[in-house]
């Protein structure tokens, strides 16, 4: 029931005629895909594809990118690890631990306090090269006002669109690649490795499907409005119906028999992403309304986990038998996550699968807790603590 376990597969005609092997990121098989002498393509350029296409490219003949975004993207830096550095988190392994439970992002590193324009230009460039050297998730960290002033992130971006420009060698397909309909970080921000250095190679190429749109899948590849290119085999790194789609590919039914799908028919509806008002008993780890995909991942479901193990222990303590949200707090805890989502940069990526924007027909509503981490750690905790305010308990019958 993982957050981001549900695959999602977009509907483009022809993908049953595809004489080929095709394959979804998220459902990879387990004994691997050889690539050797296969032209192959790739639809999709998210966190996914951007980790996976460098390695691809590595083995296909040629390889085909098909883009409908193009994103930014920060150096992983990935490499054998340090002995001494290892030796240091181990060491400090408690403190690191309480860092990530006080940070906002749930990473064991602190954001600069600055904000961006409180610094010369040639201080924030330097500051910013510091981080793209460093690599990772860490970039986000430079200045603390990266995700909420567009000033201050117009800066981070332009710094990413000159690296992109940089790095790709022929000037049309690095235009291709710079984004410009969203701020960075707005849409999940990957780390990669070679990523953009992968379209220097003669053997892969870039189609941009805003201006080409793809209009079949045949038998023998892909075809879109301006041509068509064979492939062999097709990979859709097209993410996931993220937060809701799990949970509603069972049929979870509640009281009076009512489907969660119904209840969510405008949208999803919780309280703190923990529970939905109408299905008693029932948690939802790491589901919509909470920080979850905005935060290091395991540290939101551990973090959920001791919450939910915490509150059976107090139930059963107290010889009671059910627990469910009510309606006000859930309608409550909707509306403080549309106003903190809104003090953000975030919804200004329209495309986002925060928004639900990649999945056909799903209501757009923004699904993660923008608030932070640490803030949202605090109200679960003053929730316990009130004796489990905003939620209905119910003592065993006699």
């Amino acid at each position: 029931m993982g957050c981001l376990s549900s695959a999602n597969i977009p509907r483009i005609p022809g993908l049953d005629t595809f004489g080929g092997r095709w394959f979804h990121t998220g459902r990879w098989p387990h004994d691997g895909v050889d690539f050797t002498g296969r032209r192959v393509g790739v639809i999709g350029t998210g966190s996914t594809g951007i980790q996976a296409i460098p390695v691809i490219a590595e083995q296909a003949q040629h390889l085909t990118v098909f883009q409908r975004t193009p994103n930014y993207s920060i150096p992983a830096r990935n490499g054998p690890m340090d002995p001494a550095f290892q030796r240091a988190v181990k060491a400090g392994y408690d403190a690191i631990r309480r860092a990530q439970r006080a940070s906002t992002n749930g990473h064991p590193f602190d954001v600069d306090p600055r904000p961006a324009l409180s610094v010369a230009d040639d201080e924030r460039r330097a500051i910013y090269e510091a981080a793209w050297e460093r690599g990772g998730l860490r970039f986000r960290a430079s200045f603390a006002d990266l995700l909420t002033s567009k000033e201050a992130n117009d800066t981070a971006s332009e710094f990413i669109r000159a690296k992109i420009r940089e790095t790709v060698r022929d000037p049309a397909t690095a235009e291709k690649l710079v984004p410009h309909d969203h701020p960075f970080a707005t849409k999940r921000p990957p780390i990669d490795t070679g990523y953009f250095e992968t379209y220097n190679r003669d053997d892969v190429t870039l189609v941009d499907v805003r201006e080409s749109p793809i209009v079949e899948i045949t038998a023998g590849g892909i075809r879109t409005s301006s041509g068509s290119y064979p492939l062999d085999c097709l990979v859709f790194a097209t993410g996931f119906d993220a937060l809701t789609g799990p949970l509603l590919a069972f049929d979870i039914r509640g009281a009076g028999g009512r489907t969660l799908s119904d209840a969510w028919s405008e949208g999803p509806r919780t309280y703190l992403g923990l529970q939905v008002h109408g299905f008693p008993n029932m948690f939802t780890i790491t589901g919509p309304g909470s920080p979850s995909v905005l935060t290091n991942m395991p540290t939101s479901i551990e973090q959920h986990v001791d919450w939910i193990g915490d509150c059976i222990g107090h139930l059963r303590d107290r010889g009671l038998a059910r627990i469910e949200a009510t309606e006000d707090a859930e309608r409550a805890w909707g509306e403080h996550v549309t106003e903190a989502a809104h003090r953000t940069l975030l919804p200004m990526a329209s495309t986002s699968w925060y928004l639900g924007a990649n999945v056909p027909g799903k209501p757009r509503v923004f699904l993660p807790y923008a608030g932070g981490f640490a803030a949202y750690t605090r109200r679960c905790d003053e929730v316990a603590s009130a004796g489990y305010d905003g939620f209905a308990l119910t003592a065993l019958a006699g």
